[in-house]
């Protein structure tokens, strides 16, 4: 009796238990790759042979294309869009004169759809104006339509500096010196398109400092407007630039009587 109640509680019942925990640990260790990271890591390992960083990689890889695409055709678009201005501003794109997106499109080397979309800024800008069934026509600016931009542009940015000019640290006027050295240099090299962008740039960094974005981006609007090509320039270039530089100083100096004087002559003509 003793025997058969060992043999039927005792040593079977450990070896069922024991059976039990394996039957368990079978059933549980499948389960445990379910788990949402080594899940996709054996998924990958068993498709392609790699790690499983590989199944990560294939879920993005159409993404990536897209987004790529995208930045290419933006890319694209600006460079077409700064070479245009490049143009007008070198007097290359003649005023007056009505250009089609394919043609300038077989000049750059790329399609008609950038061409048109870089000039409908253009058009926004009052660069150009849009000639249905033709293409663009490159506005041609007089003296008096020069003028008149230009006072508006007094009527923006003198008031700005004027009020900046005590309300701004020493310190931070001093940092806008190698903008204006940059400036010098472009205007030394005669070439128009260099000093419109360093010229812009200091404009920019100058009205910036009231901390208005929407002042500056007008502000930026209306000098496009103003720069045209005329003649060589490279002493007004220089002369323009050498304002900038004596404006520093003024600010600098904390000399608001020649501030006010050099802010007024450096709107006072059409630029």
């Amino acid at each position: 009796m003793t025997s058969s109640t060992d043999t039927s509680g005792g040593g079977p019942v450990e070896q069922r238990a024991e059976r039990a925990q394996r039957v368990a640990g079978v059933v549980r260790v499948p389960a445990q790759p379910g788990a949402a990271g080594e899940g996709r890591g054996e998924r990958g390992s068993r498709e392609s042979g790699e790690p499983g960083e590989r199944s990560e990689h294939s879920y993005c890889a159409p993404v990536a294309p897209r987004a790529r695409s995208v930045v290419r055709r933006s890319s694209v678009r600006g460079q077409i869009l700064d070479a245009l201005r490049a143009a007008l501003a070198g007097g290359e794109l003649t005023p007056g004169d009505v250009y089609s997106a394919p043609a300038l499109g077989e000049r750059f080397g790329v399609s008609a759809t950038p061409v048109r979309e870089a000039m409908q800024q253009l058009a926004l800008e009052g660069a150009v104006e849009v000639v249905p069934n033709r293409g663009f026509r490159v506005v041609a600016r007089g003296v008096r339509e020069l003028s008149e931009l230009a006072e508006v542009r007094a009527l923006i940015e003198v008031p700005v500096v004027l009020g900046l000019a005590r309300a701004v640290a020493v310190e931070r006027w001093a940092e806008l010196r190698p903008l204006a050295e940059a400036g010098v240099r472009a205007a030394s090299s005669g070439c128009r398109v260099a000093y419109g962008e360093a010229d812009r740039a200091f404009h920019r960094a100058v009205l910036g400092l009231s901390g208005n974005r929407q002042l500056v981006q007008i502000a930026d609007d209306l000098q496009r407007r103003v720069q045209v090509p005329v003649g060589d320039g490279r002493l007004d270039l220089v002369s323009d630039a050498a304002e900038h530089q004596a404006l520093l100083d003024a600010l600098i100096a904390r000399d608001d009587v020649l501030v006010r004087v050099l802010v007024e002559s450096h709107f006072g003509g059409v630029r």
